[in-house]
């Protein structure tokens, strides 16, 4: 979610919530990389990776598009998560974007409806999502799904293996 001021298209007569498909690599690698623009962030990723992480041997992420049949508008990625000391298993709603022009409609609300039927199916016990510290939009919009905030405590750390 973004808190940038925007113009707002008319909502597309017709906004489907699907699983990707390969077909829709191209537009989702560059929504992505608006996402990550957005964020200051490096956007490593490429249809290629999305395909091999989508739909190869070992999926690692599920993903859901708004499609409005000429383009897609936005999407939600979800990561598997576990709480291994209280043997919980949760989905991560790791991206969740809306082309500008689009938010308003309650595009991302279905993103989010989708989202959490997929982790029940899944056996889940939770759908967890982060904002930014200062993105209080996303936090006003992720309280109105009823997500509780829960503060990060600690550091998180990483070690490349390649």
């Amino acid at each position: 979610m973004t808190e940038d001021t925007e113009i707002t298209l008319p909502r597309p007569p017709v906004v489907t919530i699907r699983s990707a498909k390969p077909r829709d690599l191209p537009e989702l690698n560059e929504m992505i990389a608006l996402l990550a623009a957005h964020h200051n962030d490096p956007a490593g990723t490429t249809p290629e990776k999305l395909e091999r992480d989508l739909f190869g041997p070992m999926p690692r992420i599920t993903t859901l598009v708004a499609d409005s049949g000429p383009e897609l508008i936005g999407y939600a990625i979800l990561v598997p998560v576990y709480r291994v000391q209280e043997g919980r298993r949760g989905m991560d709603l790791h991206h969740l974007f809306v082309r500008d022009g689009h938010r308003g409609h309650g595009i991302g609300q279905h993103l989010v409806t989708r989202a959490r039927e997929i982790a029940r199916k899944a056996g889940c016990d939770y759908l967890s999502v982060s904002a930014a510290t200062g993105n209080f939009a996303a936090h006003r919009f992720y309280e109105q799904m009823d997500f509780v905030p829960r503060p990060v405590t600690g550091m998180r750390y990483t070690q490349a293996l390649a």
